[in-house]
């Protein structure tokens, strides 16, 4: 059976890639799954970008992780959590969620695809930050490892329903519905080294107002 194949509640599948795409692009952190040398699991939460067909992730030269998942197996998941179901008995309460999980290989970015992939991640983490800061220079480009995994073979699983309570439990007093988080506060402090007179830029506005 394909892992990407599901063992158990098939009807939470999706195989809509604009679903996928919406949940990839919503998030900020993704885990990433892969064996150390020693042939023991680990995993690392690092935040991720939606470039095309790709997942992108970064971080230092020198990190041990990125290393290891370069050009072998990985797995990387994603999720998005909306609330909780709360049923009549615990037993049948679950997750409001969207998940993902992709499999592949990461591949190094390099030249344009890397400086590409970094304005990405820029863009993920604060719309119109860009046009703010200056272009990252030789060195931090240097000191910089980019890595692609291509949107190839994934799997997605969304959970948005009603308690399933058996009738014996619908017919008891105990109280049964949703939960569902609102949107997330952002809050805006200024850093404490920061000359009096600098206000927050456009693009951390436009955040905190999006909140």
């Amino acid at each position: 059976m394909s892992r990407t194949n599901a063992t158990r509640m098939p009807e939470l599948m999706s195989h809509e890639r604009e679903a996928l795409d919406a949940l990839l692009d919503s998030e900020i952190v993704g885990n990433v799954a892969y064996v150390n040398d020693d042939g023991s699991p680990g995993l690392l939460p690092t935040a991720v970008a939606r470039l095309g067909d790709s997942l992108i992730v970064h971080g230092s030269t020198g990190s041990r992780w990125m290393r290891l998942v370069s050009g072998v197996p990985a797995a990387v998941s994603v999720t998005s959590l909306g609330g909780i179901v709360v049923a009549r008995s615990a037993f049948e309460s679950s997750l409001i969620y969207s998940s993902a999980v992709l499999f592949g290989s990461f591949q190094v970015l390099h030249g344009d695809e890397k400086s590409a992939a970094l304005d990405a991640l820029t863009e993920k983490l604060i719309p119109g930050r860009l046009r703010e800061v200056r272009p990252n220079n030789k060195k931090e480009l240097a000191a910089t490892l980019v890595l692609a995994l291509p949107v190839d073979e994934w799997s997605l699983r969304v959970s948005d329903g009603w308690p399933e309570d058996t009738d014996d439990d619908i017919a008891d007093d105990a109280w049964a519905g949703q939960v569902r988080w609102g949107t997330r506060a952002a809050t805006v402090v200024d850093a404490p080294d920061l000359r009096s007179g600098i206000h927050a830029p456009e693009s951390v506005r436009a955040l905190h107002d999006r909140g």
